[in-house]
């Protein structure tokens, strides 16, 4: 079933400063997409495959009233993206079941009562190795740093330095093929918050914005490639990859997480 999508209530070609209300909304909805990672949380395991974990994840997000904004996007056939071990993002769910060891990203996008929540994370599933745990380990930490950048007044550079600086020293690169971007009125709204940079440069953040950050974190080489169904991004030497995303509102002293855990 397509996804229905709200008609847009603002230009769409322009950053948009959400009022209180809007922003009051939109935690709403991203709390719905926080509670369902963490649902995922407790439900994957070994065995599983990824079409019925994105069939578990749908159905909770209806049970609460919402709805998945990946499905149907664009012609996306999965509820979530599910992507595993190599695969960076946009992973269809399907007949692939889950192993020891694999990590597993979960991308969510929920619509509740027309606003966008939107958020990562990764799984472990059952013992993984410690390479993998710590490139997860640095997803993590380099999206926090990021998010710690934020405030009234700061740059989009500064997100992507913040994200180098952790994850490079480790050895491990930053995928420049995807970027976070606004989010809350629509699923996709500038700007484009890019994951490398140099701090102090690019658009300055206003008070009002909700905006994503989502580091793809790899093994190797940062490079990735589409396979033939048009979406899942891979690594292109076919090492692991991490991600973890918040969506976030500006404020004039630093950020707030509209996606925490419960």
């Amino acid at each position: 079933m397509m996804s229905t999508f709200p008609k847009r209530r603002r230009p769409g070609n322009v950053v948009q400063i959400k009022t209180p209300g809007e922003i009051e909304k939109i935690r709403a909805s991203a709390r719905l997409a926080s509670r369902t990672l963490d649902h995922a949380g407790k439900i994957i395991k070994a065995g599983m495959t990824t079409r019925a974990l994105d069939k578990e994840l749908n159905d909770f997000i209806k049970s609460r009233g919402g709805v998945s904004a990946s499905l149907g996007y664009k012609g996306f056939p999965g509820a979530t993206c599910v992507s595993v071990n190599e695969e960076v993002c946009h992973g269809i769910p399907g007949s692939r079941v889950l192993k020891d060891g694999d990590l597993v990203k979960i991308d969510v996008t929920t619509i509740l009562n027309g606003y966008f929540g939107d958020t990562c994370r990764t799984y472990h599933v059952g013992n993984v190795s410690p390479a993998a745990a710590g490139l997860a380990k640095a997803s993590y930490d380099s999206m926090m740093d990021a998010i710690a950048t934020v405030r009234n007044g700061s740059h989009i550079g500064d997100i992507g330095a913040a994200i180098q600086a952790r994850a490079e020293p480790q050895g491990f690169s930053v995928v420049r093929d995807f970027v976070g971007h606004g989010v809350g009125l629509d699923l996709h709204e500038p700007p484009s918050v890019y994951h490398y940079g140099t701090a102090g440069t690019g658009l300055k953040l206003k008070t009002g914005m909700v905006i994503t950050i989502e580091p793809m974190i790899n093994e190797g080489c940062w490079e990735i490639e589409v396979l033939s169904d048009g979406w899942t991004a891979v690594t292109a030497d076919r090492k692991l990859s991490a991600q973890y995303e918040h969506t976030l509102s500006v404020t004039d002293t630093g950020a707030e997480i509209l996606t925490l855990s419960d």
